[in-house]
């Protein structure tokens, strides 16, 4: 049985965190240029792996809210296969939707 006021608590942790990740990146990314050509071209590729991982954490603040509107409405820790998703599972991935046989499956088709 899934205990939902952790589960709440660790989502919005982690939530909170993922936050404060994404102000300092875009703090960053707002800075101007360096004038020096070889400094700038650094920082460019610097701000690029910063903008991957924006949009990615970005992509799992997403997954977050959602994985909160299942908890509201009671259908958090089940797949939409129907199956309960592990408690083992939910540790490492709080906010997935999907049991380890439909993510495998997921997986497989990309």
């Amino acid at each position: 049985m899934v205990d939902v006021k952790a589960r709440e608590k660790q989502l919005r942790e982690r939530l909170a965190e993922l936050e404060g990740r994404l102000h300092r990146i875009e703090d960053h990314l707002e800075q101007p240029p360096d004038q020096d050509w070889e400094d700038n071209a650094i920082e460019s590729e610097m701000d690029q792996v910063l903008e991957g991982l924006g949009h990615a954490g970005n992509a799992e603040i997403q997954a977050i809210y959602a994985a909160l509107a299942r908890l509201k409405g009671g259908s958090y820790g089940v797949c939409g296969c129907g199956d309960d998703i592990s408690e083992d599972r939910l540790d490492l991935l709080p906010h997935t939707p999907l049991c380890r046989t439909c993510a495998r499956e997921v997986a497989q088709k990309r």
